[in-house]
């Protein structure tokens, strides 16, 4: 299929503003903080609809939307327990993260931050944290470029490798330039993008069907079930998709734009924007699927997670339907840039200057960042090359092994005063063990989602472990208790 020529010139003038945002933002960096972290000068909105775009991914406009369209609103769950989930985060992790990477030697990062927080003068917990981040985001980094490609071969009959290459090329430019910022502005857009064509499409399929009721009975004509918000729901079940809202408390790129937010006063205005930007994304989303059914009841869609694409092909004009399309890429791009820094950030701060040139100016360190991006982005396209690649299977584990891994750790972490360097040690190893191991078995028990049992056991394995230790040294005591006054 040929993309129309009005469709392709919106599509094109997006990828450009990007790179413009990218530009603007190379000129406001200087430094390896202003690259890594914006020079913790987010902005409440920025920083709420950064956080949410670069969380959400495709997974808001193709992967939810497809789920309601296959299984109803019983699929709707997951969003409940993300919501609960990124509310909890905005409250109890975002403002104490701000002010204790602040003050633990002005911390750029998740690793920097604990080996600070812990006075850990052996470097193992800056070692083992930034390798994890870096292997998972290498691998979530190519599975989200093998996604944007498979999704713009078939949409716009675009040649797979092209579609890969243009749209990490885009991508790794604007990351490459401005860095934090440019990451953070083109999310704030792409944000803005992705609410906009989840509260518009849905609005106008609702009128097209003949009104909510008509909607509602055409649905019912195609499956009961799809009208009930419990169908086919077993407890486990349940259980197993709110879990997904324990992921928030241990994704870096969600952790970073609290660390970047320009005070800690701005919290609650972000938390604000952020939870109203959130829920009604996802309000349209899951209209977006329910919707659907009704309007493509007489001829259903082939690929479930392509309802939204078919729904702008059969109501909008190219022009329209460019811009709109544009909020497909705008998912994926925003979450592959924030998981692209932190990856560069990793290897810049966390291995380059933290273990190899602690001496290094920030010169060089910013080029040294930039560096790091086109790294991870050439291994992370060469797995993608392979379309069939087994990548995608390791998405599943990235959500639930950064939530297990990291979760209970940055929480105790900030909240518990007799944590020690081992008991953090001890959480992030068998958090991210459990998750692995979990996913292996099946039946009863073992088929909630791995995220629970990783997070309840990492919790369990900090405390005993810290117990089990010596007590925290005085300096380490009188820091943790200067960042919660």
């Amino acid at each position: 299929m040929e993309m129309p020529i009005p469709t392709l010139v919106t599509f094109a003038a997006y990828l450009v503003a990007m790179l413009a945002l990218g530009y603007a933002a190379y000129k406001m960096t200087s430094n390896l903080s202003d690259y890594v972290l914006g020079g913790r000068s987010l902005g409440p909105g920025v920083a709420a609809l950064s956080a949410g775009a670069s969380d959400m991914s495709g997974w808001l406009l193709l992967g939810l939307p497809g789920a309601i369209y296959v299984a109803g609103l019983s699929e709707l769950w997951i969003g409940v327990g993300l919501v609960v989930g990124a509310f909890l985060n905005w409250v109890f992790v975002a403002k104490p993260l701000r002010r204790a990477t602040a003050m633990a030697k002005d911390s750029l990062t998740i690793p920097d931050f604990l080996e600070n927080r812990f006075g850990d003068g052996t470097h193992v917990l800056r070692i083992i944290s930034a390798t994890v981040i870096l292997i998972f985001f290498t691998l979530y980094i190519s599975a989200g470029l093998v996604g944007g490609g498979l999704l713009f071969q078939s949409t716009f009959g675009m040649d797979y490798t092209t579609a890969l290459i243009v749209g990490a090329v885009v991508i790794v430019s604007y990351t490459f330039l401005g860095g934090f910022l440019a990451v953070s502005w083109t999310d704030f857009v792409q944000g803005i993008l992705m609410f906009l064509t989840l509260l518009i499409v849905p609005m106008f399929v609702v009128v097209l069907v003949g009104g909510w009721g008509s909607a509602q009975a055409q649905i019912s004509a195609v499956d009961p079930s799809h009208t009930a918000v419990l169908a086919g729901m077993s407890f486990l079940g349940m259980i197993s998709l709110l879990a997904w809202g324990l992921g928030y408390f241990g994704q870096p790129h969600i952790l970073a734009r609290f660390m970047a937010m320009r005070s800690e006063n701005d919290v609650p205005r972000a938390t604000l924007i952020g939870m109203t930007w959130m829920i009604l994304a996802l309000i349209g989303a899951v209209a977006t699927g329910y919707l659907g059914i009704a309007y493509f009841a007489d001829a259903p869609v082939a690929e479930s997670e392509t309802i939204l694409i078919e729904l702008i092909r059969a109501l909008f004009n190219p022009w329209v339907a460019g811009v709109l399309m544009a909020a497909i890429l705008a998912a994926i791009m925003s979450t592959i840039d924030s998981q692209l820094l932190v990856s560069a950030s990793a290897l810049t701060n966390d291995f380059y200057k933290g273990m190899l040139r602690p001496e290094a100016s920030d010169q060089e360190l910013v080029w040294v960042g930039r560096a790091a991006v086109v790294v991870v982005s050439v291994v992370a396209l060469f797995l993608a090359l392979n379309p069939e690649a087994g990548v995608l299977d390791l998405v599943a584990y990235a959500w639930g092994g950064f939530g297990a891994a990291f979760g209970p750790l940055i929480i105790l972490s900030l909240y518990w005063s007799r944590m020690t360097r081992n008991g953090a040690l001890a959480g992030m190893v068998v958090g991210a063990v459990t998750v692995i191991v979990w996913n292996q078995l099946s039946g009863g028990l073992f088929d909630v989602y791995e995220i629970l049992p990783g997070f309840i056991f990492a919790w369990i394995a900090i405390v005993v472990v810290s117990l089990m230790s010596n007590e925290p040294s005085s300096e380490i005591s009188e820091q943790f208790a200067a960042t919660r006054r």
